[in-house]
Parts: C-alpha cells; sequence; structure tokens
C-alpha cells in the first residue's frame, strides 16, 4: 500500500509528521491491505494566518483495487486530532466497502 502525504503552505510537514501519518494509516488500514493500492493524505488550514477552531483539516482519499476512490474528511482544532479523525473515518469507510464486495 502506498501512502502519500501533502500539505498546503501553512502546515508544516516534514517526516516526522510523514512517518506519523504513514504509520497511523498503516496499522488502521492492515486488515485491507492486500485491498487498499493507495491512500492520499491531504492536511490544510484552511484559515491560514487567521486561526478559529476546527480549521484544519485532514482528508484522505483510498483507492480499493476494482473500486471507485473513497474519501473522507475531518476538521479539528489541532493537526493531529484532524489525522486521528480521518484515519477512524477512512478504516470505517474501507471495511463498510469491502464487506458489501464480499457479500455481493
Amino acid at each position: 500500500m502506498q501512502i502519500q502525504v501533502n500539505t498546503d503552505h501553512h502546515v508544516k510537514g516534514g517526516d516526522l509528521l510523514t512517518k506519523h501519518v504513514e504509520n497511523l494509516i498503516n496499522s488502521s488500514l492492515h486488515s485491507f491491505k492486500d485491498q487498499v493500492t493507495r491512500v492520499a493524505v491531504y492536511l490544510a488550514d484552511e484559515n491560514s494566518h487567521k486561526g478559529g477552531e476546527d480549521d484544519l483539516r485532514c482528508t484522505m482519499e483510498a483507492r480499493i483495487r476494482g473500486l471507485k476512490p473513497i474519501a473522507v474528511t475531518h476538521h479539528a482544532d489541532n493537526i493531529n486530532s484532524a489525522i486521528d479523525g480521518a484515519a477512524d473515518r477512512i478504516t470505517r469507510a474501507v471495511r463498510k466497502t469491502v464487506e458489501k464486495r464480499r457479500e455481493a
């Protein structure tokens, strides 16, 4: 499973953030590693220098072999909470999609 981490100009990325996201995605989607080919993660600060509540956004897009991509978004007041929330949502979405596929 390939994991891509992208940030806008207002979110400080780097190796530590990328490693954190990769470890979280790998552990969250471990059960589906054979079906998920790629996860793209987009981190953004919607209000940039203005601040505000829940202005940090994490969008995750998972590509499951043979299906359309699944995307989720989570807003929070800090980047780690945004990442954790999006990881929970993408895990539930992938699980639901894979289970539907098995039932069909």
